[in-house]
């Protein structure tokens, strides 16, 4: 019961934590909405005219995926904040599992990605998306939450392992930007280059934004099935490597 209070404190401090800075939301909508204006209103008539249909409709789904990843990453940043400033010092000689703070944390930021997710999916209506079905939001909700808690989860285990804020931010933008651009958030996956094909396949964003474009745009590439099983077992892999390196994290 005490594990339980622990993630469910932890989980709301992040929360509040975040939506404390108004210019942090506004800032985090920037990326998103520059997406929607310059690629998806000026490669939308390339896209119309090589057969793809809407360019919004295919490109929404991406963007929302990318606040997500963008915004599950940072909050990798908060530990070593926290262990700068010694709150994580504080929080970790409490006598509760590290693998619950662990999991209160991830919990917290996903829940934060998810909901900056919701926003832009909201501003996207502003530039013409249309969702295909509203009651594909259920499922398509379901794929932004396991996106939110892998790259919550990828972004603790990095973290666990980094003391400065500059060596973070840089790792996280190798690791970050070849993951979104080669995971078919701007581009159709078919008819790809060999190698190209195999990195996009062996990507775990590739499935999360495939189902995510299945369910509010009706395009998807791989089978619903094939998205879900490969988009749980990173999650598991990610939330079990994230606990096992906070685990032995040193403050």
């Amino acid at each position: 019961m005490n594990h339980l209070k622990t993630i469910y404190v932890l989980w709301l401090r992040q929360i509040k934590r975040y939506y404390r800075s108004r210019a942090r939301i506004i800032g985090s909508l920037g990326q998103p909405i520059l997406f929607l204006v310059a690629l998806g209103y000026g490669m939308g008539h390339i896209f119309s005219q090589a057969g793809q249909g809407n360019y919004i409709q295919f490109l929404t789904p991406g963007v929302i995926g990318m606040s997500i990843i963008f915004t599950a990453m940072f909050s990798g940043a908060e530990i070593i904040w926290d262990r700068q400033f010694g709150f994580l010092k504080e929080t970790l000689v409490a006598p509760v599992s590290r693998v619950a703070i662990m999991l209160g944390r991830t919990l917290g930021g996903a829940t934060v990605a998810v909901g900056q997710g919701l926003i832009v999916f909201l501003l996207a209506t502003l530039f013409g998306f249309r969702p295909v079905d509203i009651i594909g939001i259920i499922p398509a909700f379901f794929f932004m939450s396991l996106i939110a808690i892998l790259f919550t989860a990828l972004s603790t285990a990095m973290a666990s392992r980094l003391e400065d804020m500059q060596g973070f931010q840089l790792i996280m933008n190798f690791v970050v930007m070849p993951i979104f651009f080669l995971s078919g958030a701007i581009f159709p996956l078919n008819n790809l280059p060999p190698a190209l094909s195999i990195i996009t396949k062996a990507n775990p964003l590739s499935y999360g934004i495939d189902a995510i474009r299945l369910y509010f745009s009706g395009m998807g590439h791989f089978s619903p099935l094939l998205d879900i099983s490969v988009l749980l077992a990173a999650t598991v892999f990610f939330v079990g490597l994230g606990a096992w390196l906070f685990n032995g994290i040193e403050v």
